[in-house]
């Protein structure tokens, strides 16, 4: 009788247990790239996909759809879905923006099959959302790209918060993420870890906030977070826990994922804060700056780990694009048209090379297929160039009928490339 009531009081005990612990993370489709530069945002596709290295308006484009208005956020795919935003009413012509507030901020689902709307959801926008100058008509109010897993699609408008939809488009909640706004405007998109939704609202609030994915609570804030732009890194480490990865204003820091607890700091970027951290082989590569910089340091350590992690730096960099890493290799083309390679081990330049044949800066970042890379240029066109210790151009390719700016780091899903403009949304593959 005691054997079978302890038995009972176990299985009790175990079953709370599972219920009340975080879910697990499911196993990543071989087609989603759903968040910011994809999994683990290394900004590159699976082992064996393809993309055409070439495409038009008539050659390998399986579908385009037109957007209810500009955006600067990236797609991304889950599920046989694409989501992307977009903005319209308002800082559309910096000579004539119109009333604040007619602005309105979409959330936008694509079959991704056909390129047919499924859903699509608006809100207004705060009225602490920024007046529409030049720099901020740049790229828009729509320029953090959203995060989607099984739980629902989680996209950050800035100072008009950060809001919870189901797959199926039904608003769950909405959450504050401060009132304060900054020169260049919002660019950080959310990323998700177990059952939270991390934000780093620096511009909003100067503060990394994670939000119960279930009930849009706040779980725990990471304050002092200053003049960063980017967008949050968790490296999984398969020997030791993960690693929450913030780059801000003259420090990299390290944190607990689950709490926010500070684990560690670094010499960081010494200006404000754009691109995205990357990870490889339990190293982080950082760059930013208007004067431009690049360092690399070693995960797990604990303290100001300056002196002990630190393994490189160097006077390369760029001010709002994102690096990939391959095999040895740091590869970014910078906001201002210059394609740079570093060695990942040591920093050393292995070269740089101006692009000649575009006009603005570049706001896109690249992304990697297989030994090819993808650079979309704001004025004219996409970029594909080869992996290598060599700058090797291989095409640039223009979709006729859209002048339109290209603002966007683009998805891959599988064998397809999701590029969005400010008026398409295509599909390009074979």
């Amino acid at each position: 009788m005691i054997r079978t009531l302890f038995t009972v009081v176990a299985c009790q005990l175990l079953t709370a247990s599972l219920l009340n612990a975080a879910p697990p993370t499911p196993p990543t489709s071989p087609t989603n790239w759903a968040r910011f530069r994809g999994d683990g945002s290394a900004s590159a596709a699976k082992a064996n996909a393809t993309a055409p290295e070439r495409w038009s308006a008539t050659e390998n484009l399986i579908w385009k759809a037109e957007l209810p208005g500009r955006g600067a956020s990236s797609p991304v795919v889950f599920n046989q879905r694409v989501y992307v935003t977009s903005f319209t009413g308002y800082g559309l012509d910096p000579d004539q923006p119109g009333e604040k507030a007619q602005l309105e901020l979409h959330v936008i689902c694509f079959d991704l099959t056909t390129g047919k709307l499924v859903w699509r959801k608006t809100i207004g926008a705060s009225e602490n959302e920024q007046a529409a100058t030049r720099r901020v008509v740049d790229h828009g109010f729509a320029t953090n790209t959203v995060a989607v897993d099984e739980t629902g699609v989680y996209a950050f408008f800035g100072v008009s918060g950060l809001v919870a939809y189901s797959l199926e488009g039904e608003e769950r909640w909405r959450a504050p993420t401060g009132d304060k706004t900054a020169g260049f405007g919002s660019a950080a998109s959310p990323i998700l870890f177990e059952n939270l939704v991390i934000v780093n609202c620096s511009i909003e609030c100067g503060a990394v906030i994670a939000y119960e994915k279930s009930t849009g609570k706040e779980a725990y804030r990471i304050d002092g977070i200053q003049r960063s732009w980017t967008t949050p890194l968790i490296v999984a480490r398969p020997d030791e826990p993960s690693e929450l990865v913030l780059s801000h204003q003259m420090t990299v820091s390290g944190h607990n994922p689950r709490t926010g607890e500070q684990l560690w700091t670094c010499k960081g970027i010494q200006d404000y804060v754009v691109p995205c951290v990357v990870a490889n082989d339990d190293v982080v590569y950082v760059i930013g700056g208007r004067k431009n910089q690049s360092l690399a340091i070693r995960l797990g350590g604990r303290g100001d780990v300056t002196k002990s992690h630190l393994l490189w730096e160097t006077n390369i960099g760029a001010n709002v694009t994102s690096p990939v890493v391959h095999e040895g290799f740091l590869y970014w083309v910078s906001d201002r048209g210059v394609a740079c390679c570093l060695d990942a081990k040591t920093g050393a330049e292995i070269y740089r090379e101006r692009l000649g044949f575009t006009k603005e800066r570049i706001y896109a970042s690249v992304v990697r297929v297989g030994e090819k890379l993808y650079l979309p240029t704001r004025d004219a066109g996409v970029l594909v160039y080869g992996t290598g210790n060599q700058f090797r151009q291989i095409a640039v390719n223009k979709i006729e009928g859209d002048e339109s700016l290209y603002n966007a780091t683009p998805a891959v899903s599988g064998d397809r490339l999701l590029l969005r403009t400010d008026r398409f949304l295509y599909c390009i593959g074979k």
